[in-house]
């Protein structure tokens, strides 16, 4: 046997080791349906008030249905890393809790297999899980937060809203008004219509037998059709001139009347966690150096207890024998609840406060010590290394 066989052999070993196992797919296609179900519904219930809104602002700014769609996509990346640690507590704990009133733990057990081998499955599913909301905070939600404020900020800038009133003057601009006699079709359809345009250094007094207004199909303009009308121009180096149509477009409101929305980076959540890190070894001043350091331990140590969360789950989920019901996922809830309300509050203590980045990781390390000690207690592990200990400390008889 050559020197490298061992070598070959041990690695193959460890490979054969972490490979799933029929157990590990059995819990795995397990909880898929569970965590998809969850996962939908809290991001709905997330997303609801934020939906009503949109909707608002669609209905008010007379938006294309674009514009909420931008917007909407925009949002779930933030929602989606709020959801994500809900639904994966909310799946394991229902396999777990079927499994222990099923007597499937006790037979897994019975059948040497701890109850810390059984979670195992799952806390791989974590691991990748926070691996993936380390991307989703650290460079996915930076720009999705970012694409959200712009079209939100042009989706609130779209300029007049093309609703008319019949015999009431309208000021799209300080260089136009327009009034119709007669409105129809919640005051799209006009008849008889007159404008006074005053633009491009010329003054021009347009009327119109009818007349359809709307927003322009690209979005960036309120488009006035005008049909059977008459144009008189005046001009101060030309003499006034007449002009007969059959059907004319005017664009009231101009794309290019809106001021663009600013760049990227001027708010320490809109930078990736490369670019704080950048600027945190730049020393840029442009953001508060507390602020940016805060934002980057935040998303670590957020992104750090996410495969902890199915130990806390699995403990949680085990009741005793005939006991039916389980206050399990109500504590687990109020548990990651409170932790990401005290994660948040030090967040903002060391950005604003300038206090130390312990604020942070404290939480998360007790969080992540007690989703460890939940699970061995559970599991029998604490009972007998007690056990042990208790006899070792004992005098050996002659």
């Amino acid at each position: 046997m050559t020197p490298s066989m061992p070598n070959v052999s041990a690695l193959r070993r460890m490979i054969q080791r972490f490979m799933p196992t029929t157990l590990d797919r059995y819990l795995i296609n397990q909880v898929i349906p569970p965590f998809s179900i969850a996962l939908a519904v809290v991001m709905t219930a997330l997303l609801l008030e934020r939906l009503l809104v949109l909707f608002n602002l669609l209905a008010a700014g007379n938006n294309n249905l674009g514009t909420f769609v931008e917007l909407l996509t925009a949002l779930l990346p933030h929602y989606l890393g709020l959801a994500i640690p809900a639904a994966l507590c909310v799946s394991v704990f229902a396999v777990m809790r079927r499994m222990s009133q099923n007597e499937e733990i006790d037979a897994a057990n019975s059948s040497g297999l701890s109850l810390l081998r059984i979670t195992r499955p799952y806390i791989h599913l974590g691991i990748g899980l926070g691996i993936l909301s380390f991307l989703l905070y650290g460079f996915i939600q930076p720009h999705a937060r970012y694409d959200f404020r712009a079209a939100f900020y042009i989706a609130s800038h779209t300029g007049w809203s093309p609703r008319l009133q019949p015999q009431m003057f309208a000021r799209p601009s300080s260089d136009l008004t327009l009034v119709a006699e007669n409105v129809t079709q919640s005051g799209s359809e006009l008849t008889n219509v007159f404008i006074h345009d005053t633009s491009d250094h010329q003054e021009r007094n347009i009327t119109a037998r009818k007349g359809h207004i709307r927003i322009a199909p690209d979005g960036s303009a309120v488009q006035l059709d005008l049909e059977d009308g008459i144009i008189v121009s005046d001009s101060k180096d030309k003499p006034p001139s007449l002009t007969m149509f059959e059907h004319s477009t005017r664009y009231l409101t101009h794309a290019a009347h809106r001021s663009p929305f600013r760049q990227r980076g001027e708010d320490e959540r809109e930078l990736t966690s490369p670019e704080l890190i950048r600027n945190l070894i730049r020393q840029d001043r442009s953001i508060s150096q507390p602020h940016m350091w805060s934002e980057l331990h935040f998303r670590l140590a957020r992104s750090l207890t996410i495969p902890f969360i199915p130990l806390l789950a699995t403990a949680l989920a085990m009741s005793r024998k005939r006991q039916r019901n389980n206050a399990g996922l109500p504590i687990a809830f109020i548990l990651m609840v409170s932790f990401d309300h005290i994660l948040q509050f030090g967040h903002s203590m060391v950005a604003t406060k300038k206090m130390s980045v312990l604020i942070i990781w404290a939480p998360a390390l007790v969080f992540i010590i007690l989703c460890v000690a939940l699970l061995l207690y559970r599991s029998g592990t604490l009972t007998l290394w007690r056990a042990r200990r208790t006899q070792a400390s004992l005098p050996r008889s002659a």
